[in-house]
């Protein structure tokens, strides 16, 4: 819905006390309104709502033009000195017009958005999947658990990669509903199980992880995951699986294997010191170390980081053009792309699963989550 225009004096001669004090009242709630925005209206608007909120709060601008370099303060710099003498009445007035449009709209797209949604798969409880103009989304969907992979969620999943793979779509997408993207393995997985059956709990584990990775390495379409918060253990280490990583600038990337007792999964083991240099992938893999999304892009590990306010709606623009392009030309250069890495990723997978079901069997293991869960339990 387009903001309606208004025609608003750049100077009030006759301005009466309560005209003002009315105006400034709207302003007042403007900015509260503006806080309820749940979309992002966008680079474009957001300088124009901070230009107008400086010219109505201190009248036109007064501060150095910020050096060339310094690119966003330059934009917001521009954007408030190209207001020139507008009045402060009438910099509130367009304030309040602007932030009374970007509600009416969201609140008619919110209608719209009430009904079931496009293109939704339906048989899964712990993830939602949904195949949209060329693209499948696969978005983990337990928020209040920090999107935490419990068994379900693993073998959903491997339904939704395999579903998306023999579908029409152009692309598959991963990503997170909430805060978190994932906070990895739900170690409430290795709770649930008597003493004596450990042993085939782990057996079982074994095989379930090897099957979960082996499907991101044979995955035959563009794989994209979209890491809008926070991401740990297993939901980092298959991003090295994925063929592009895109990241929210508050997404952080934590693989604390050792720090739990375990060790290295998802094929990460081989690929991480291929994309990042043996001695950063050690920090990541032996020392714990978390990331930066701005650090796991100078590392390799994430393409492109956004800044969070627009990074949902810089991803999805790009990705939709994307989708629109040749379906089988894209498969076809996958594959020639990882083909000849295939047989080692498996090898790899397969080691390491070996591997973490020792780990899991063993009492440095069991000593670690005991710690993890005691140290929970007193925050």
């Amino acid at each position: 819905r387009r903001a309606r225009t208004v025609c608003i004096p750049a100077i009030h001669l006759h301005m009466t006390a309560a005209t003002m004090q009315a105006s400034q009242e709207d302003f007042q709630k403007a900015q509260e309104q503006l806080k309820l925005l749940k979309n992002d209206p966008g680079n474009e608007t957001k300088l124009k709502l901070y230009a107008l909120f400086k010219q109505a709060t201190e009248g036109p601008c007064n501060s150095p033009k910020p050096g060339m370099l310094d690119f966003v303060k330059k934009a917001k710099w521009d954007a408030w000195n190209s207001l020139g003498n507008l009045s402060q009445e009438s910099a509130r007035q367009k304030y309040t017009e602007l932030v009374s449009s970007l509600i009416s709209a969201e609140s008619t797209d919110q209608k719209k958005d009430a009904s079931p949604e496009e293109g939704r798969h339906d048989g899964y409880n712990t993830i939602v999947v949904t195949t949209k103009s060329n693209i499948t989304k696969i978005m983990f969907n337990r928020p209040d658990k920090k999107n935490a992979i419990n068994l379900e969620m693993y073998r959903e999943i491997m339904k939704a990669l395999e579903e998306a793979g023999k579908n029409d779509s152009t692309i598959a997408v991963i990503t997170g509903n909430g805060d978190y993207y994932s906070s990895g393995n739900d170690l409430n997985n290795f709770l649930s199980a008597h003493f004596s059956e450990l042993e085939k709990k782990a057996k079982d584990g074994e095989v379930l992880l090897k099957e979960f990775v082996g499907h991101f390495i044979d995955f035959p379409k563009p794989l994209i995951a979209v890491v809008n918060g926070p991401a740990v253990g297993i939901s980092v280490t298959v991003l090295g699986l994925c063929d592009i990583v895109y990241a929210s600038d508050r997404a952080t990337f934590h693989t604390p294997f050792s720090e739990l007792g375990q060790s290295p999964e998802g094929c990460s083991s081989y690929i991480f010191p291929k994309i990042m240099g043996l001695a950063k992938a050690s920090e990541v893999l032996l020392f714990n170390k978390k990331l930066t999304a701005a650090e796991a892009c100078a590392q390799g590990l994430v393409t492109e980081v956004f800044p969070d306010m627009t990074f949902q709606k810089e991803v999805w623009k790009r990705l939709e053009a994307y989708a629109n392009l040749p379906k089988n030309s894209l498969a076809v250069t996958k594959q020639l792309l990882r083909s000849m890495e295939k047989e080692k990723l498996h090898a790899v997978n397969n080691k390491e699963c070996e591997v973490l079901k020792a780990r899991w069997l063993s009492d440095e293991f069991a000593n670690a989550v005991t710690a993890f869960f005691q140290k929970k339990s007193k925050l």
